[in-house]
């Protein structure tokens, strides 16, 4: 069974721009440049400068997805830093991303303040990732990378598949994170929400992690 929340995506496209033979001073110059405050993301591997504009739909199921995380940690009594699109770069990788969205969990104690220094050896716990016309190999291969645990992976004709990494990133039924939560549930809330308000289904999702930890 399908799990989305496209009935028509190439209505509602996520664009992406490719530009080769870009140097890192480049990239950092450009991130520099477009500060903030802007709705791309950026991503660069060894040269290659991908620019994703993402659409309505895409930011509906991404801030679904990350408030399900947020939810999780609340009723699970885990500690969160919510970094966003916060860009994760490595000058001696010679990568850096822009993720959908990206959260400290299992490390969020190591990080203090509202301007924490992140130690460029500590990534984010758990990655969120949608996909809506173009798919992120990209982007999987810099938080491969970068050492990214864990990544949930949204694409309209597969719904959510959550990837663990080990050697390389490796399908899973079961988040890392948050080991109570199997992939179906999440696609669950994802159909649920084709035809219900977003808060009702986070009220079933809360009462659902509620009897899953006793």
């Amino acid at each position: 069974m399908t799990y989305s929340l496209l009935d028509k995506p190439q209505l509602d496209p996520t664009q992406i721009i490719a530009l080769p033979n870009v140097s890192w001073q480049t990239y950092q110059s450009l991130k520099k440049d477009m500060g903030d405050h802007r709705g791309i993301r950026l991503s660069y591997s060894q040269g290659l400068l991908r620019i994703k504009m993402p659409s309505k739909i895409h930011e509906i199921i991404n801030r679904l997805l990350a408030r399900l995380v947020v939810t999780l940690t609340e009723e699970l009594g885990l500690e969160i830093v919510d970094m966003g699109s916060a860009t994760l770069d490595r000058e001696d990788l010679a990568r850096g991303v822009e993720p959908d969205t990206c959260f400290y969990i299992q490390n969020a104690q190591q990080l203090g303040g509202l301007n924490p220094n992140i130690p460029p050896n500590l990534p984010p716990d758990l990655v969120i990732e949608v996909d809506i016309t173009s798919p992120s190999n990209q982007r999987m291969e810099i938080y491969q990378k970068l050492g990214i645990p864990e990544v949930w992976r949204y694409a309209p004709n597969q719904g959510l598949r959550i990837y663990h990494l080990r050697a390389e990133y490796e399908v899973a039924a079961y988040s890392l994170a948050f080991p109570i939560l199997p992939v179906a549930k999440v696609n669950q809330v994802l159909s649920d929400r084709q035809t219900r308000t977003e808060n009702s289904v986070i009220y079933d999702f809360r009462q659902w992690i509620r009897a899953e930890a006793g």
